[in-house]
């Protein structure tokens, strides 16, 4: 897949709507009861831009985008901004905001993830488009600043030397969405726009 490592204009996203989506097949049975199961191990995210333009200049730069990403051909970055960090929003990023891994003296690549928690039920969400520069790293609850390496296009972090066996691998960042626009067509007029119609213009997460 062609991925434009390129973020969708902020300014414009800030206004979007959209969030994400589970599929899930269920089956009445006879007694009443059903049967439910999901074939997505994880969630796939929608959103619609137009909602977010508020003026010619945003029409026309968002216009630029879908054109240099030729529609739905290439993929790119999304902030979402109602999920965007490792931290809660009141709080700032810190090297142990989320748990990515445990070393064992052997595996040197831990992929970047954030965890959501909710009673005893909890889901690990991959986390491959971090932002460079954010990342802060921990390991063994002791914040490091060398020997490793992030790769901000697969939210892989790389160890120069393995951590030891037991320490627990901690992470503080930013990341975008991988998305793609799900629609070959912007339709709006210019005298649609100044009356306050805005055109959708949908955006689908992507698996990278």
């Amino acid at each position: 897949m062609s991925f434009h490592e390129v973020r969708f204009p902020v300014s414009v996203s800030f206004g979007s709507t959209g969030g994400p989506e589970r599929r899930t097949e269920i089956v009445t049975l006879a007694s009443g009861h059903e049967e439910r199961n999901s074939p997505w191990a994880h969630s796939r995210r929608r959103f619609d831009a137009g909602l977010g333009m508020r003026s010619r200049d945003d029409l026309e730069g968002v216009i630029g985008f879908f054109e240099a990403r030729a529609g739905r051909l290439h993929g790119f970055r999304w902030r979402d901004w109602s999920d965007w960090r490792s931290a809660p929003s009141a709080q700032d990023i810190e090297a142990f905001d989320q748990d990515i891994g445990v070393g064992d003296g052997v595996s040197a690549a831990f992929q970047l993830s954030k965890t959501y928690l909710s009673g005893p039920a909890s889901y690990v969400r991959p986390i491959e488009k971090p932002v460079a520069g954010t990342l802060r790293l921990g390991v063994g609850g002791v914040q490091i600043f060398e020997g490793f390496a992030l790769d901000a296009a697969t939210g892989i972090v790389s160890f120069d030397v393995p951590p030891q066996d037991g320490a627990v691998i901690s992470a503080g960042f930013e990341f975008d969405v991988p998305v793609r626009f799900d629609t070959d067509l912007i339709e709006t007029s210019l005298g649609a726009f100044e009356a306050g119609e805005i055109p959708s213009i949908p955006i689908v997460e992507v698996r990278v």
